[in-house]
């Protein structure tokens, strides 16, 4: 949040109050939660099978607990479904995840996301990409699609 942007705007002529963000897996975790903690930072935010709720999967209780101790009030800041119910927003939210994606049941559970952001009116448009897995190929095929909607969100900004 802090370093890269320096990096960026020393490095090209880029306009850092129109950003986006995205990522994979428990990066796209990540770009949730960075979206949602730091509101207005970000005027698109995308993931390719992100970890919905690490409170309630086996990765995120490890990864949490690891981290921030066993007190599940605290892990609430780094859950994207949590963050959402505390009232957390966001405008919009572009997810692809694949359906045969080894993860999506026990791990990733994008169906919390979907609840979460329906009970909140966030708008999100969660494409469940046929017989596609958690692969480099399965974000290879869809890259496309996400840079081209964080495009459109940059440009109306």
């Amino acid at each position: 949040m802090r370093e890269l942007p320096d990096i960026v705007t020393a490095a090209v002529p880029a306009d850092m109050t129109r950003q986006g963000i995205m990522g994979h897996s428990m990066g796209g975790h990540g770009a949730l939660t960075l979206a949602l903690r730091h509101p207005g930072r970000f005027v698109s935010v995308s993931a390719f099978a992100p970890i919905a709720s690490p409170m309630n999967c086996p990765w995120g209780e490890k990864a949490l607990g690891g981290y921030l101790g066993s007190d599940r009030t605290a892990w609430r800041g780094h859950d994207a479904c949590a963050l959402i119910e505390d009232g957390a927003r966001l405008s919009a939210l572009l997810v692809d995840q694949g359906t045969a994606d080894g993860f999506l049941q026990n791990q990733l559970k994008p169906e919390l996301l979907e609840a979460a952001c329906a009970k909140a009116g966030i708008p999100l448009t969660l494409r469940r990409q046929e017989s596609y897995d958690h692969s480099y190929f399965f974000i290879a095929t869809f890259v496309e699609d996400h840079l081209r909607w964080h495009a459109r969100a940059v440009a109306a900004s």
